[in-house]
């Protein structure tokens, strides 16, 4: 399994709309608020198979309200 979050920026006033749809899409196990430069942090997991960056793509950027996004792979867990 690969493990990676990715940090949304959204639409001013769209950050609830945003986390509801990761929410209603059940693709993220984890959703939260957060403060600095993005709104929203989800953590995902995806089999080793599949493509991260097609993913993303594709179920993610669909999501209207998102204005960037930072995805971060994640390695190892401790």
């Amino acid at each position: 399994m690969q493990t990676f979050f990715v940090q949304f920026k959204c639409q001013l006033g769209r950050t609830y709309d945003v986390a509801n749809a990761l929410a209603e899409a059940e693709i993220a196990s984890e959703i939260y608020s957060v403060a600095g430069d993005f709104d929203v942090m989800a953590k995902f997991y995806l089999e080793k198979d599949l493509d991260i960056g097609h993913f993303i793509a594709e179920k993610v950027h669909v999501i209207p309200g998102i204005v960037d996004t930072r995805t971060i792979i994640t390695f190892k867990a401790f």
